[in-house]
């Protein structure tokens, strides 16, 4: 009997006991092509020699020291590459051991900015409705996935939260997507005007929503747009790319492609590619400066920020990211399995949407292709469009609630970068059954 406690209790799970490539193997040698790279996590596989030797090594000369007495040297260089290779004036680094921590981080660091500026008053946080940014408090709060929070609600803060960018969906019909992009931004700043221009610190956005809406970008212009809200009312821009950054949608960070800078923007999952758990929370130069000629320390912390042995692991999987060329290969790569997407399910009666971005996709399923009515949700279809799939040996990311907590349903891919031709077909084939198993 296990004395571990699941996710889910009663779930019985195979026990994973290799990997090797793009693909897990179970205790009884059944291979699963890992799809979704967990939680768009394994973007260099599950066995990467060079990760696996720079964690070896690490260990050997130092396994752990605590930031408060000391830094390291994989922690300085892993701040160093990345602060080389982000976006505008993003200029120090603060490591965490995960996604959420990031998040956490970022919604504090907007709080002390902005007290020890001189304006305490501002205390608010928008977000979007049918976002995700963590399973933390302050994390669930900030994120609008309306299943994850409800029996929790009594013990968030209070964070408002406005329409996604969500066309599939939400677009009327005779609107062009420039119009309708302009409009759900204008949305944020009628949320400011309502709370009050000098109350609210921070905006916080996915710049392709991943696991609660299914890889859904924004239409163009729509975050320039935000941007220039953000600007006007002295509102700090925080990006959560924990899901969509590192190079899964085809750019380092995910929000090179709508051509805006954050003021702080939130990685984690590909940053460690599931070797150690790592994440971290990058600020403009401004902030630190604030917090450094101010009180000259930032009020939070965590027992493992900076850890040594996480960070040289994120060291040799962004060298490997940026020096095996895999950004572009991840735009290549996904136009690939995009094209074998929309060949196998583009015509499909239950097969509403396609949609993303580099090698982060999303399908979104329907009981009615013209109306896009949704399936009711007592058929539970995520549920069993996963386990169809697992027993085809393929590991894909499926949830429910789609459109607004309840209804809706669709599924993530987010495989390996490292996947070749062949493997395109394979995930394209086995997603394919598994739909026409359950459909």
């Amino acid at each position: 009997m296990s004395h571990v406690f699941p996710r889910h209790c009663r779930s019985d799970l195979p026990t994973a006991k290799a990997g090797d490539g793009c693909y897990l193997i179970d205790q009884n040698g059944k291979r699963y092509f890992d799809g979704s790279g967990g939680a768009a996590v394994s973007c260099l596989g599950h066995s990467n020699a060079r990760v696996k030797q720079a964690i070896k090594d690490q260990v050997d000369q130092l396994a752990y020291a605590h930031t408060g007495f000391f830094t390291s040297d994989p922690a300085e260089e892993l701040a160093d590459l990345l602060v080389a290779n982000a976006p505008g004036d993003l200029d120090r680094v603060y490591f965490v051991s995960g996604g959420s921590e990031a998040v956490e981080a970022a919604l504090k660091l907007a709080r002390q900015y902005f007290v020890e500026r001189g304006e305490p008053q501002r205390r608010h946080v928008i977000a979007r409705r049918q976002s995700y940014h963590g399973n933390t408090l302050g994390a669930l709060a900030a994120g609008g996935n309306q299943w994850r929070r409800s029996q929790f609600e009594p013990i968030l803060i209070d964070v408002s939260h406005i329409a996604p960018c969500y066309a599939y969906a939400e677009k009327p019909e005779g609107e062009s997507a420039h119009d309708y992009g302009q409009r759900v931004a204008n949305a944020l700043e009628a949320e400011v005007q309502e709370l009050g221009a000098d109350s609210v610190m921070a905006f916080i956005a996915e710049p392709v929503v991943g696991a609660t809406l299914g890889a859904v970008p924004a239409v163009d212009g729509y975050f320039e747009r935000v941007r220039e809200i953000c600007d006007q009312y002295g509102i700090l821009l925080i990006l959560d790319e924990v899901m969509c950054g590192m190079g899964r949608t085809g750019h380092l960070f995910a929000c090179e492609a709508d051509g805006i800078t954050p003021d702080i923007v939130t990685i984690a999952k590909g940053l460690g590619a599931g070797y150690q758990p790592i994440g971290a929370m990058l600020c403009s130069s401004r902030i630190y400066d604030t917090i450094v000629h101010g009180s000259g320390l930032f009020q939070h912390g965590h027992t493992y920020i900076g850890h040594p042995t996480a960070c040289a692991a994120g060291l040799a999987v962004v060298k490997t990211i940026l020096e095996d060329d895999l950004v572009p290969r991840a735009r290549d790569m996904g136009a690939k399995l995009e094209t074998a997407l929309r060949g196998a399910l583009g015509q499909h009666a239950h097969v509403g949407d396609i949609r993303g971005r580099g090698l982060f996709w999303g399908v979104e399923f329907v009981e009615d292709r013209e109306t896009r009515q949704p399936f009711d949700p007592s058929k539970g279809l995520a549920g069993k469009l996963k386990k169809a799939a697992f027993e085809e040996g393929l590991i894909c990311y499926p949830m429910p609630g789609t459109r607004d907590g309840k209804r809706g349903d669709h599924v993530l891919l987010a495989p390996p970068f490292i996947l070749d031709d062949n493997q395109v077909g394979e995930i394209t084939e086995k997603l394919t059954r598994a739909i026409q198993t359950v459909l």
